[in-house]
């Protein structure tokens, strides 16, 4: 897979390993097409979001906010507004990421990237427009928002986003790790077909590396502990991410809940207390009023087990989790370790100064977890 950064060329950003900051481009009036990726004026993205109007705001997170605009061709479209910070260049990276992702990859398990546009310190990424925003939103939390989700249809989700990272993982050349699969990150398309999404973060395994020694970037709650407390990033990092995931579509909960009389709790210490007390099924949304397959609940919720086990080697790769899903391979007699768990800041260390990200087994960089809600 090649990478193309069609505004400028790479040569217009420094290494990431450089000590350097990238300089900061504008994209010439009236260039059209490059490549993939079709590249947009800041005009045409003012007049489609009506000037980046709050009634067309959709999202918002760390790296900047989401709009819904509409197109000189009638089309919907998300347009991503990510600030360029001069000094940390944050928004540059996260802009860099998502084209490096995208623009040449394809999957209809994965957002589609429509284009760009740079001007001055503004980075602009339009998407297509999916019409059922986020898991976090439609299915997490009240009740009837979980009931409009029956278990054919949390079924076709898990199978969605596992298929978009298998082949993130293991049919892309060179492979991605994603690094903030999340609730907030599967956006749902007219027809609830899920597509992952923010690529802000994802990284590259160049060269067949096994992992990538970074900063560790992420949302508590989804981290791998091993790369919390190490920041080894691996594609079982994604694996543990999306274990987790995979459980909140099947409970309904999010992976912290609050309860008045629990306190704070965490969905996948609450699946494992279950799961050794012979209970697994609890964890099943009681908003599905038990209209689902029994068989295939236990399955997938064995297989959300799998994928968090605490000894990253001995979760499954993607393309194996999705045979589990689909019952190609069986698991009923498969052993089942007790699953990590990243509850508290106090077990992430804090970043080290003027280090930076290093492909090596060593000099890994660990700093705060942004927490990103786009679309």
């Amino acid at each position: 897979m090649k990478f193309k950064f069609p505004l400028c060329g790479s040569s217009c950003f420094s290494s990431s390993r450089s000590n350097s900051k990238p300089t900061i481009s504008t994209t010439s009036p009236g260039e059209q097409n490059h490549g993939n990726l079709r590249i947009f004026s800041t005009q045409e993205l003012q007049i489609a979001t009506r000037g980046f109007s709050s009634s067309n705001k959709i999202g918002e997170g760390a790296f900047g906010s989401v709009y819904r605009g509409h197109l000189a061709d009638g089309s919907v479209v998300a347009v991503k507004v990510l600030s360029v910070e001069i000094e940390s260049m944050r928004g540059e990276r996260e802009f860099i990421s998502e084209l490096a992702a995208l623009s040449n990859i394809k999957h209809a398990n994965l957002v589609e990237l429509q284009g760009c546009c740079v001007d001055g310190a503004n980075r602009y990424l339009v998407f297509d427009y999916m019409e059922n925003n986020s898991l976090a939103q439609t299915l997490l939390g009240k009740e009837q928002n979980r009931m409009k989700f029956s278990w054919e249809a949390r079924r076709d989700i898990s199978l969605g986003v596992a298929r978009g990272l298998a082949y993130l993982h293991e049919e892309v050349q060179p492979h991605i790790v994603h690094r903030d699969i999340k609730a907030s990150n599967i956006l749902l398309d007219r027809n609830f077909a899920p597509k992952v999404a923010d690529f802000g973060l994802s990284r590259i395994l160049r060269d067949q590396a096994s992992h990538i020694s970074t900063r560790v970037a992420g949302t508590l709650g989804y981290l791998a502990p091993e790369y919390a407390i190490t920041g080894h990033l691996t594609r079982k990092s994604d694996v543990y991410s999306f274990g987790v995931l995979l459980l909140e579509i099947i409970s309904g909960r999010s992976v912290v809940d609050f309860d008045l009389e629990l306190g704070e709790h965490y969905l996948v210490r609450k699946a494992w207390q279950a799961y050794k007390s012979n209970k697994l099924m609890q964890v099943v949304d009681p908003a599905l009023k038990m209209n689902f397959p029994e068989e295939e609940a236990f399955r997938f919720l064995m297989v959300s087990l799998l994928c968090v086990q605490e000894t990253a080697k001995l979760r499954p790769h993607m393309s194996m989790a999705v045979k589990m899903l689909t019952n190609e391979t069986d698991i009923r007699d498969v052993q089942i370790s007790q699953p990590g768990l990243v509850p508290n800041l106090k077990d992430i260390r804090l970043p080290q100064k003027h280090t930076s990200e290093s492909t090596s087994s060593g000099g890994s960089t660990i700093m705060s977890l942004p927490s990103t809600t786009y679309f």
